[in-house]
């Protein structure tokens, strides 16, 4: 009875997972959603402590498994809390490192196990090593990448590349593999050493891989290494016969496998390019000089510009969400609308440093969903706006990304603002984007500065707009 109950659970389980994954598509349902999945998952972790069993022993060590999950809720309601939308990014790359290590660990104690065990024959079967080893590689690359990208989002890890590392990556990536496939069908009790070999040499990979990535493609990695987590949780899923992890972990990894494709496909890149470690570093030759004035506007023009337009169309960056300006611009944009102004968001799809970053964020000031662009639509709607109101992106409207081969974004769709009537730009400074290249935008005739906080610019910008 026991046992059909915990099955129950995990039925459960992987069925709130699937339920509070499509709920996830729509901002209204996303919170539903997350609780959804979560209930499933904590009936599935009390289902398996109190009703798992084999051999008629249940398990053991309840204050450690307690403590642990104590320790673990607390460490990580207190994380979420009281992370800055603007860390979200980071705390995704720690949260996702740490499921990467979680697998590999799995790996290394059932290896343990079975070793131990002197089980190093045909009596454990090549599935049971194959999943082992599988979730050992990808877990240990996953947790390895994580590190570096969170190290890299928050300016601990700087950009590192040297000659060859391309060719050095594969290599490294082949000969990880080759010595895998050697020891799953050919382990012994004298060369079980090398599993601890393929364990570094993963743990390297994800560093190197990693390491060369440019600021522009931290998005798409973030998923990449996402979708690995969710295999290397399936792989432990498959060694446990657990139901639940395999299906949890079949969900992320494919959900973040279909992400990672549709966002190379918006950046314009290869994926073959990102497993290899040479993501966005194929530009040759010297960049184009980005030369020629740029130009302030004030605010009481601003104002009138925008008040009198018939639409505007307003592109959220990375710099809104440092400013936390995201509730300041819903009041701009229901004002504008007030005074009869059609307005829309344009949204890049590697807008800030992770997947859905400015929808998350436009989401938590209630910006009606509907009025969220993508970035094709968008750009068929520039040429009838009559101001695009641009908050801190950069590289996302880099016109180099379409005119300069040598750029490190050259071949990168972007949003097309400059076929609009008037560009306003609102930074803090002319400092590069994270690409860490200029953008010629902001020297173009119809385009005008707006320096500033993107809070204080817009509070200023609402106050003039009201008192026209």
């Amino acid at each position: 009875m026991e046992i059909n109950l915990l099955t129950l659970c995990y039925l459960i389980g992987s069925v709130t997972f699937i339920i509070g994954l499509k709920m996830l598509s729509h901002p209204e349902s996303a919170r539903k959603g997350n609780l959804v999945a979560a209930a499933g998952m904590g009936i599935s972790i009390f289902g398996t402590i109190f009703l798992y069993e084999e051999n008629g022993e249940k398990l053991h060590n309840y204050g450690w498994i307690f403590a642990a999950l104590v320790i673990g809720t607390i460490v990580g309601t207190l994380a979420a809390k009281r992370v800055k939308m603007t860390s979200m990014p980071e705390l995704v790359s720690l949260f996702n490192g740490m499921g990467g290590a979680c697998a590999a660990l799995i790996s290394v104690i059932e290896f343990k196990h079975i070793t131990a065990a002197a089980h190093t024959d045909a009596a454990t079967p090549y599935a049971t090593y194959l999943s082992i080893f599988a979730g050992l590689v990808i877990g240990s690359i996953s947790f390895a990448g994580s590190m570096i990208a969170w190290g890299k989002l928050n300016g601990r890890v700087k950009d590192f590349s040297f000659k060859g590392q391309q060719v050095f990556n594969m290599v490294l990536f082949a000969g990880i593999i080759l010595l895998s496939a050697y020891l799953i069908f050919g382990l012994t009790p004298e060369n079980q050493f090398l599993f601890y070999l393929v364990l570094l040499g993963a743990l390297v990979y994800g560093v190197l891989f990693v390491l060369p990535i440019g600021g522009a493609d931290m998005p798409v990695v973030i998923s990449l290494l996402n979708s690995f987590t969710g295999v290397a949780a399936a792989c432990a899923g498959f060694l446990y016969n657990n139901q639940v992890m395999l299906t949890g972990g079949i969900l992320v990894g494919a959900a973040g496998t279909l992400l990672t494709i549709l966002m190379c496909k918006a950046m314009n890149r290869s994926l073959l390019n990102v497993l290899i470690g040479s993501f966005g570093g194929g530009a040759t030759g010297t960049q184009q000089a980005v030369t020629g004035n740029y130009k302030e506007i004030s605010l009481s023009d601003a104002a009138v510009c925008m008040s009198y337009a018939h639409k505007v169309m307003i592109v959220p960056g990375y710099g809104l969400a440092v400013a936390q300006a995201q509730h300041v611009c819903h009041e701009l944009e229901k004002l504008l609308e007030e005074k009869g102004v059609e307005v829309s968001y344009a949204i890049h799809p590697v807008a800030g440093r992770m997947p859905g970053h400015m929808n998350v964020l436009l989401a938590e000031a209630d910006v009606n969903y509907d009025k969220l662009m993508e970035m094709e639509q968008a750009n068929d709607e520039f040429k009838s706006t009559d101001v695009v109101l641009i908050l801190g992106a950069n590289d996302v409207v880099n016109p180099a990304a379409k005119t300069d081969p040598a750029s490190p974004i050259y071949g990168m769709p972007i949003l097309e603002v400059e076929q609009a009537k008037t560009v306003i730009v609102n930074k803090r400074s002319m400092k590069p984007g994270y690409a860490g290249i200029e953008n010629a935008l902001f020297f173009q005739p119809k385009t005008s500065m707006l320096f500033g906080d993107a809070k204080a610019a817009l509070q200023k910008l609402v106050a003039e707009i009201k008192s026209l």
